[in-house]
Protein backbone atom coordinates (compact mmCIF):
# COMPACT_ATOMS: atom_id res chain seq x y z
CA UNK A 1 0.00 0.00 0.00
CA UNK A 2 2.87 2.17 0.57
CA UNK A 3 4.86 1.46 -2.57
CA UNK A 4 6.80 4.63 -3.26
CA UNK A 5 6.72 4.41 -6.72
CA UNK A 6 3.29 5.01 -6.73
CA UNK A 7 3.76 8.44 -4.71
CA UNK A 8 6.31 9.54 -6.86
CA UNK A 9 4.54 9.23 -10.09
CA UNK A 10 1.16 11.12 -8.16
CA UNK A 11 1.18 15.17 -9.29
CA UNK A 12 -0.60 17.39 -7.12
CA UNK A 13 -3.20 19.47 -8.95
CA UNK A 14 -1.91 22.65 -7.39
CA UNK A 15 1.83 22.16 -8.35
CA UNK A 16 -0.32 21.63 -12.21
CA UNK A 17 -1.97 24.53 -11.75
CA UNK A 18 1.32 26.78 -10.89
CA UNK A 19 3.04 24.83 -13.87
CA UNK A 20 0.20 25.69 -16.22
CA UNK A 21 -0.60 29.67 -14.89
CA UNK A 22 3.26 30.31 -15.62
CA UNK A 23 3.39 28.31 -18.92
CA UNK A 24 -0.16 30.92 -19.69
CA UNK A 25 1.79 34.18 -18.59
CA UNK A 26 5.28 33.20 -20.42
CA UNK A 27 2.80 32.80 -23.08
CA UNK A 28 0.77 36.38 -22.70
CA UNK A 29 4.32 38.04 -22.60
CA UNK A 30 5.80 36.50 -25.99
CA UNK A 31 2.55 37.56 -27.56
CA UNK A 32 2.49 41.36 -25.47
CA UNK A 33 6.42 41.79 -26.48
CA UNK A 34 5.95 40.76 -30.71
CA UNK A 35 2.97 43.40 -30.74
CA UNK A 36 4.64 45.80 -29.09
CA UNK A 37 7.69 44.95 -32.06
CA UNK A 38 4.91 45.30 -34.23
CA UNK A 39 3.56 48.88 -32.88
CA UNK A 40 7.52 50.22 -32.85
CA UNK A 41 7.50 49.05 -36.37
CA UNK A 42 4.38 51.17 -37.23
CA UNK A 43 5.74 53.75 -35.42
CA UNK A 44 8.54 54.48 -37.25
CA UNK A 45 6.80 54.15 -40.48
CA UNK A 46 4.19 56.79 -39.42
CA UNK A 47 7.31 58.84 -38.59
CA UNK A 48 9.06 58.83 -41.46
CA UNK A 49 5.86 59.78 -43.40
CA UNK A 50 5.79 62.76 -40.99
CA UNK A 51 8.88 63.45 -41.89
CA UNK A 52 8.44 63.29 -45.31
CA UNK A 53 5.45 65.69 -45.12
CA UNK A 54 7.04 68.18 -42.94
CA UNK A 55 9.79 68.57 -45.68
CA UNK A 56 7.86 68.71 -48.42
CA UNK A 57 5.86 71.27 -46.69
CA UNK A 58 8.59 73.42 -46.00
CA UNK A 59 9.93 72.48 -49.86
CA UNK A 60 6.88 74.29 -51.04
CA UNK A 61 6.93 77.10 -48.55
CA UNK A 62 10.53 78.02 -49.84
CA UNK A 63 9.10 77.33 -53.64
CA UNK A 64 6.71 80.18 -53.04
CA UNK A 65 9.29 82.36 -51.24
CA UNK A 66 11.70 82.40 -54.29
CA UNK A 67 8.81 82.39 -56.68
CA UNK A 68 7.91 85.39 -55.02
CA UNK A 69 10.82 87.04 -55.17
CA UNK A 70 11.59 86.57 -58.85
CA UNK A 71 8.33 88.20 -59.58
CA UNK A 72 9.58 91.07 -57.60
CA UNK A 73 13.08 91.58 -59.06
CA UNK A 74 13.68 91.51 -62.86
Amino acid sequence: MNDPSKLERFECAPGLRLQSHERISQIHHENLLSRLERLEAVIERLERRLWLTVYGVVAVILAQAVQSLLVVTP
